[in-house]
């Protein structure tokens, strides 16, 4: 083999390692605290196979269900939902399969594990369905499909709903997006709007990007953040709380 071959195929393979190992490392869970993932006198933790749950001592009706982005682990998201378990509500962070969920079957599977743990739990009289970028485009399946086993929908960082027609839903929704996400950049999510009830509530953050509605790494594509991550999921959090709150007396 000429040598020009042997340094082209060595070049190759060494930028496909140097890309692999930056991908996997963007989505790789960053600066949470491990405290949050530990129970203490009000919150109990139980990490399993398919989903992280919170489940306070002291528990209200309400509770709530976020679905994992695309890559990113679920314990990435603990920051942003730990709060709402240390305020009385229920929290399962669900875990897509392979963290990516490629295949419909995958993301099947990942349905049902919503299903399931409100199967589970027939102690908490309502949902709160949520989900970021692939997770939010999953809860918009779920809640076109199974519409009454949720009493309210928050998409947080995703362009979907794109092809399920949630015009008609009737429960509170709500959409929570950044304005410098490149990801699920604001003129396509504006896009899909007719696909959401009218009654739907935007939230636009403006600095926020679609990474930091997680703690891990700066996503390909992703815009620049111009506010903190803590501020960015503090704003994020008081959206997941006003629709627990709003379902809390009814």
């Amino acid at each position: 083999m000429p040598s020009w071959r042997r340094w082209l195929r060595r070049g190759f393979v060494i930028w496909t390692v140097v890309s692999v190992s930056w991908f996997a490392n963007s989505f790789r869970t960053q600066g949470v605290d491990p405290g949050l993932l530990q129970s203490d006198a009000s919150v109990t933790v139980l990490d399993g196979e398919e989903s992280i749950q919170f489940l306070p001592t002291s528990q209200r009706k309400p509770g709530l269900i976020f679905i994992s982005g695309a890559g990113v682990a679920a314990h990435a998201y603990a920051p942003l939902v730990r709060p709402i378990a240390d305020a009385g509500y229920a929290v399962f962070v669900i875990k897509l399969p392979y963290r990516l969920a490629p295949l419909e079957s995958h993301k099947l599977a990942a349905m049902g594990r919503v299903q399931r743990a409100m199967a589970k739990h027939p102690g908490v009289s309502r949902w709160v369905l949520s989900g970021h970028s692939l997770g939010g485009a999953l809860a918009c399946r779920l809640a076109r499909t199974s519409p009454k086993s949720i009493s309210a929908l928050v998409l947080v960082g995703t362009t979907h709903p794109k092809t399920d027609d949630l015009s008609s839903l009737e429960f509170p929704v709500t959409k929570v997006f950044g304005a410098n996400d490149g990801v699920a950049p604001v003129e396509k999510i504006q896009a899909n709007m007719k696909l959401l009830p009218k009654h739907t509530k935007w939230i636009l953050i403006e600095g926020a990007n679609h990474s930091q509605f997680g703690h891990y790494g700066h996503q390909l594509l992703d815009g620049t953040a111009t506010i903190s991550r803590s501020d960015q999921q503090d704003r994020t959090r008081a959206a997941l709380l006003e629709s627990l709150e709003g379902l809390t007396d009814k």
